[in-house]
């Protein structure tokens, strides 16, 4: 009798199907992680913003409401950004673009993401 070397269709069907229930099970996590580090970019760029607008604010008598000197590009494939000054105080955000418009903490949308002079966050549950 002679031995058969391959592999039968049984067993193919069976690996496929063990990795269409780990894709199923493993995508939804990934996509919210994909999602999470964007955010946190978004974050970080905020952050530098925000130093970047207490440097102009040395050079000049006050805060900038334009985006370009804070930040460059003012957008990107996942959020757009822009500042906006009301007397001795500004706030820059951080609004989501495309899938990014999908990302929650809970129930609460991340977007926009906002940064004030005085450290205000909001969303809170977004900046966790």
């Amino acid at each position: 009798m002679q031995k058969s070397t391959g592999f039968t269709l049984v067993e193919l069907m069976i690996v496929v199907a063990i990795v269409a229930i780990l894709a199923t099970v493993a995508y939804p996590s990934f996509h919210s992680y994909l999602l999470k580090s964007k955010r946190i970019e978004a974050i970080q760029s905020l952050y530098n913003m925000q130093l970047k607008q207490e440097d102009w604010r040395i050079s000049h008598p006050g805060y900038t409401s334009s985006a370009a000197n804070l930040i460059s590009p003012t957008s990107n494939a996942h959020y757009n950004y822009s500042a906006t000054v009301s007397g001795s105080s500004y706030t820059v955000t951080a609004t989501a673009q495309g899938s990014q418009l999908n990302d929650k903490e809970g129930s609460v949308s991340c977007s926009p993401l906002t940064l004030s002079r005085n450290n205000s966050k909001t969303p809170t549950a977004c900046w966790q």
